[in-house]
């Protein structure tokens, strides 16, 4: 098949490469180079730096609107786009001009958790599953039919990082089978529908008079970014990775190392960082810092 393949981050790099060994991929949308690192200079996103390696013809609009980008999108002839995590809203001319439309690997079992942060919210919620879709885009947010769909379970180690790598691997096989199979969609339940909004960093900061399962959870949903923080002494710390032990106390109070009490058991913080640190296990963090009797 002819596909254009639109995406953005690291999250989509698997899907590119895959359906680049098995079909033509004739153009890769991303979002434009934006200045990063120290030097603030323009970085190309990881789809644009891997889609260059590939020998790959990449375009980066700013916008989708405009009536000469909608036709040079519709030039290209393509039999499908595969979209991934690419960031802009997809008008309905653009959705419309590949011959089998346009098909989205969302990382969630839809209905439950559309939009922006679906892996975040559900370690954030506690679900014990979650998984891949491959919909049929349509101009909703989220509502298309769902052509194929596989689940994974949540583990009680999995963070955002380590489940969001898993469910890139999986979407990246997903969406081959899917272009394999007749394109036959299911419409998606109007029961059980939720909505991911995107984290905002004030969800961030710790309150330890929550039970240790919310605590727990809060870090490893959190982690790599924005990343769950406390204030232990004068020193912002980072948690990155925890798990709920035995253990009671005032909420805060250090229990044993970087075992904290929460309002209900506690949790026991296996990785961290300090400010302008890097990440590294509890038992090497506590080489370095003397901890507070208490974290805020």
């Amino acid at each position: 098949m002819k596909i254009i393949f639109m995406g953005t981050p690291d999250f989509s790099v698997p899907a590119l490469e895959a359906l680049h060994r098995a079909h033509e991929v004739v153009c890769v949308y991303t979002q434009p180079p934006r200045p990063a690192g120290r030097g603030k200079k323009d970085r190309p996103t990881p789809v644009h730096a891997r889609a260059l390696e590939l020998g790959l013809p990449v375009r980066h609009p700013e916008r989708l609107k405009a009536p000469e980008d909608q036709a040079a999108f519709a030039d290209l002839g393509a039999d499908v786009a595969v979209v991934v995590a690419y960031g802009l809203i997809l008008p309905q001319p653009v959705l419309d001009a590949p011959r089998l439309g346009c098909l989205n690997i969302h990382a969630s079992l839809l209905p439950r958790w559309r939009g922006a942060a679906p892996v975040h919210r559900a370690i954030l919620a506690g679900d014990t599953e979650t998984g891949i879709c491959i919909m049929q885009m349509e101009a909703g947010l989220d509502t298309g039919p769902v052509i194929l769909r596989e689940a994974t379970p949540i583990t009680a180690e999995d963070t955002t990082a380590s489940l969001h790598d898993r469910l890139s691997r999986m979407g990246a096989g997903a969406v081959l089978r899917a272009l394999e199979g007749n394109f036959a969609a299911t419409p998606q339940p109007e029961d059980g529908v939720t909505y991911a909004a995107k984290i905002d960093k004030a969800e961030a900061r710790i309150d330890w008079k929550r039970p240790a399962a919310d605590v727990d959870r809060q870090i490893r949903a959190l982690s790599p970014f924005p990343g769950a923080w406390c204030m232990a002494g004068e020193e912002r710390l980072k948690l990155l990775h925890s798990r709920v032990v035995t253990g009671e106390g005032a909420p805060g109070e250090v229990l044993g190392p970087l075992t904290v009490a929460c309002g209900n058991g506690a949790v026991q913080i296996t990785m961290a960082q300090r400010e302008g640190r890097r990440a590294v296990p509890a038992e090497e963090l506590l080489r370095g810092v003397d901890l507070p009797k208490r974290l805020d």
